[in-house]
């Protein structure tokens, strides 16, 4: 299970966002702000990365000596503990485990010596962009498109989004297909 240990900072802003909806200014800023999560929700769905690098949390399952992290981009590891059957935990140095990132952005850590432990918990860091402004154009320009239609259809009409924004955000979709190398 991944758990964002912080909300991350929005790729649009709320000025951005009410001058996309050409409202004025404070109109329905929690509506806004509202539609501005969901869309950049939707949007790390369709694309498969966290958009702007936050922090994660995963208690996973260690298979053959290693584990593969959910979010991507992986951007670096905070820490590693290892946790035995019968709860026991214990921190594991940074010489104790090794970093795999894939060209998609997949992780997967390996840990020298596992022990007696049944699941690793990883604390690390995962997102394409330090902050908005590393958030690419396109993918920026979906989520005002996606808030838009969201806005829009709030009446319960019009529930197809356009496919404007699937081909906006469609060059950094990252599928994965098998196993990781």
């Amino acid at each position: 299970m991944t758990i964002s240990l912080v909300p991350g900072e929005a790729p649009v802003s709320l000025n951005e966002a009410r001058g996309w909806l050409r409202l004025g200014a404070s109109i329905d800023d929690a509506v806004v702000a509202g539609l501005i999560r969901a869309a950049a929700n939707i949007c790390e769905s369709f694309v498969g990365q966290w958009l702007i690098v936050r922090e994660a949390e995963e208690e996973l399952a260690i298979a053959g000596g290693e584990v593969r992290l959910s979010a991507r981009p992986v951007a670096g590891i905070d820490a590693v503990t290892r946790i035995a059957d019968a709860g026991d935990e214990s921190e594991v140095a940074e010489a104790g485990w090794r970093l795999h990132v894939a060209p998609d952005g997949a992780g997967r850590l390996s840990v020298a010596a596992a022990g007696d432990a049944v699941r690793l918990r990883v604390r690390y860091r995962a997102g394409m962009a330090a902050d908005a402004n590393g958030v690419p154009e396109a993918i920026r320009h979906g989520i005002l498109r996606m808030m838009q239609h969201l806005h829009e259809a709030r009446g319960g009409e019009g529930a197809t989004p356009p496919a404007m924004i699937a081909a906006l955000w469609q060059p950094w979709r990252r599928i994965g297909l098998g196993a990781m190398r």
